[in-house]
Parts: C-alpha cells; sequence; structure tokens
C-alpha cells in the first residue's frame, strides 16, 4: 500500500464513512434534478480514473523495474518469485473461500433485482479516452523498465521517475481527496433509485468476510514458511503482531518498514536478509490486498447476479499482482492499479466499480496489515537460503 501519515490514513477512511452518510441522507431528500447533478460528476469522475490508471502503471512500475537493477543476484529474483506467487496464492485463496461461503449470506442478484426501480441520467457525459488500455501500459511498463536495467539509460530512468513523480501527485491531490464525494454520490443515487436498501449489512458481511480470510492465509502463509526454515510458525507469527497492529492503523505497508524489521529481528532473520527482504517486500508482496480486492469483487458478482468465470479470474489475479508494483507511493494503490483490470477482464460497470471500490476502501487497514506480516513469513523462508550464521541472534531466541 501507499507510504502514506497516519493523518492521512485516517483522514481518508473518515471522510468514506461521512460520504456514505451523507450519501444515504441526499439521496432520501434531494430531487430528481439534484440526483442528477450528483450523477454528472460520478460519471467525470469515473472518465478520470479510466484515464489515469494506464498513467499510474506506466509512471510507477517502469521506475520500480529500473531501480531494481541486475546487482542483487539470486536473492532478488528469490524475493520477486516468493512475492509474486504469494500474492497470486493470496488472490485464488479468496477466490475459491469466497464462492464457498459469501452465498451462504449474500442473496444472489439483489442489486440486478433492485436495478428495475428509477434511473437516473447525467446532464452530460465528458470522455475523456485513456492514453492506452492498462494491459498495454503493463506490457509497455516491462520492456522499458528491463531495457533501462540492460542498457542503463539512465535519462529514461530520470524522465520516467520524474513522470512517476508527476502521477503520484496527481493521485495525492486529485484522485484521493475526489474519492470521497465520488463515492457519496454513488451512494446517494443508489439510496435514490431504491438499491441501497438491498446492500444493508453486506459491506459489513464482506469486510468481515475478507478480513478473517487475510488471518486465515497468514496462518497458511507462516506454517508453509515455518516448514522451509525449520522453525515454529506460531511463535514467529505472534512476533509479527507489532507490525500487523501498525498495518492496520495506519493502512500503508512501506510506512511500517521500520517495525517489520524490529519484528523480523525478533524472530531471528539475519541482518543481511531482513534489510533486504522488508522494504523490497513492501514494494512488490501485496498478499493482503490482493485478498480484499477478491472477495469484494467476488462480492459484487453476487450482488448484482453474474458469475466470474474461473479463467477471467485466473487472468485477472495473475495481472493483478503485477500492477501491484504500483501499488507502493500512492495511498489505495493495489486498488488504483487494478480498477482498469476490474473492469476490462472482469467486465464490471462503472456502478459495480464503484461499489466494490467503497467496499474495499470502508476499513483499508487489515490488508496492509497482512501485507506486512507476510513480508515476515518470506523473510523467514528465505533466510534458510541466504542468512549469515554471524548476523544471525543467539538460536534461543529462535523461538
Amino acid at each position: 500500500m501507499a507510504t502514506v501519515s497516519k493523518k492521512h490514513s485516517t483522514g481518508l477512511f473518515v471522510r468514506i464513512l461521512i460520504a456514505i452518510v451523507f450519501g444515504v441522507a441526499l439521496g432520501l431528500v434531494l430531487p430528481d434534478f439534484g440526483v442528477r447533478i450528483l450523477k454528472t460528476f460520478n460519471v467525470l469522475f469515473a472518465q478520470i480514473l479510466k484515464f489515469i490508471v494506464p498513467l499510474l502503471i506506466l509512471g510507477l512500475v517502469i521506475p520500480a523495474i529500473a531501480d531494481v537493477g541486475r546487482g542483487a543476484g539470486k536473492m532478488l529474483l528469490a524475493v520477486m518469485a516468493l512475492s509474486y506467487c504469494s500474492t497470486v496464492a493470496a488472490g485464488f485463496f479468496a477466490y475459491g473461500a469466497g464462492s464457498l461461503l459469501l452465498p451462504h449470506y449474500l442473496q444472489a442478484g439483489v442489486f440486478e433485482a433492485a436495478g428495475n426501480g428509477r434511473e437516473f441520467l447525467p446532464f452530460f457525459e465528458l470522455k475523456i479516452p485513456p492514453v492506452c488500455d492498462v494491459l498495454t501500459a503493463l506490457a509497455l511498463s516491462f520492456m522499458v523498465g528491463i531495457g533501462i536495467v540492460f542498457t542503463g539509460a539512465d535519462s529514461l530512468k530520470r524522465v520516467a521517475g520524474e513522470f512517476g513523480s508527476i502521477v503520484k501527485l496527481t493521485i495525492l491531490r486529485v484522485v484521493i481527496p475526489g474519492l470521497p464525494i465520488y463515492i457519496l454520490t454513488m451512494i446517494s443515487e443508489m439510496t435514490a433509485s431504491g438499491k441501497l436498501a438491498a446492500a444493508a449489512g453486506v459491506m459489513f458481511k464482506v469486510i468481515g468476510t475478507g478480513w478473517g480470510l487475510t488471518i486465515v492465509f497468514l496462518v497458511l502463509l507462516y506454517t508453509a514458511a515455518g516448514v522451509v526454515a525449520a522453525r515454529n510458525p506460531f511463535v514467529c507469527l505472534w512476533r509479527m503482531l507489532p507490525a500487523y497492529l501498525t498495518g492496520l492503523s495506519i493502512a500503508s505497508s512501506s510506512a511500517v518498514i521500520p517495525v517489520t524489521l524490529d519484528c523480523c529481528e525478533k524472530n531471528g532473520i539475519s541482518k543481511n536478509v531482513r534489510d533486504f527482504v522488508v522494504p523490497l517486500c513492501a514494494n512488490v508482496h501485496m498478499a493482503g490486498s490482493a485478498i480484499k480486492l477478491l472477495t469484494s469483487t467476488y462480492a459484487i458478482s453476487i450482488l448484482y447476479g453474474f458469475d466470474l468465470p474461473p479463467p477471467a479470474v485466473a487472468n485477472f489475479v495473475c495481472m493483478m499482482a503485477v500492477a501491484a508494483v504500483a501499488a507502493p507511493g500512492v495511498m489505495g494503490g493495489v486498488l488504483m492499479a487494478s480498477v482498469g483490470l476490474v473492469e476490462s477482464i472482469l467486465g464490471f460497470t462503472q456502478e459495480q466499480t464503484a461499489l466494490m471500490m467503497t467496499i474495499y476502501l470502508a476499513l483499508d487497514g487489515y490488508g496492509p496489515a497482512a501485507n506486512v506480516t507476510g513480508d515476515g513469513a518470506v523473510a523467514l523462508a528465505l533466510d534458510r537460503f541466504f542468512g549469515k550464521a554471524e548476523d544471525s541472534p543467539d538460536l534461543q531466541s529462535k523461538g
């Protein structure tokens, strides 16, 4: 997730809650004319999002790949491979578990049935075509990023970095401040059209399911890492609790790096491994965010009465794990980088995407909390192969 302060993260969370409350109130009292004004803003902001997402990937993935370089060797490849596999596994785990759990307490097609009510059209639509689609942006980012690594194109690397800074600034100053208003307009329209009543209680059920699945996945992840490292996984997981709670409170993987490093030291992970793995994983390991995203998207598919075919989900999960590289440095980065994929691969409409974003952002912290805790599992496994004995604490501290 993003490198943001606690103040900014908490502020967004509070603004999202206020937006939901005011959206309901406005939807109940505004005349049709007022709801259409809000709908006009909603459509315009959705166009801005579609325009920004490919630029976000280009501006952040290219520098991320270029910064990796060629000098870190086998440990770099191991971190990247384990982080990607963990993020993808988390996505498939959420899809599989969600398909077993969510249909039992979410009413299938409830929004589709409610959709026969009132419809509000914007007064005008301003089309802002994106520079390219999301998959093109990903392919181009890898081509340019890897090209910079192998050719040493420092000037191009500097330009990509500066472009990334401009994209980050746009996200932080335009998109993030606009998200609460975007959600407010969507909630108000749903209230006025009679759809919100169908959604009563859904958000808490989906958030509770996603949160629970992240905890189960962490247990599984640490069990696997404990087997590899020949360590007690439950002791190691318990020692990561400060990192988990910090990530939960400030909703940022990168900002929790110092706490994660301290927890990894208590787990007996050698200095050379933890100092390399933890900062890198904060950029590329997004297992918790993947579970949040897949749980939210699967819930939306149930509520709107359509299926998510396994091939499409597999494509989405694999691409989302790549796009997650663009997440660091931007609040709600995994969500922002995946919006285009949700629409292009899973076929979500603008309304469905907006509702998914609302559920995702309503309690953002449990995703980054799982991300940073999972970083410790990656470091634990790699310490078995790359740890230096002289850096390790006394074996008695390893549990």
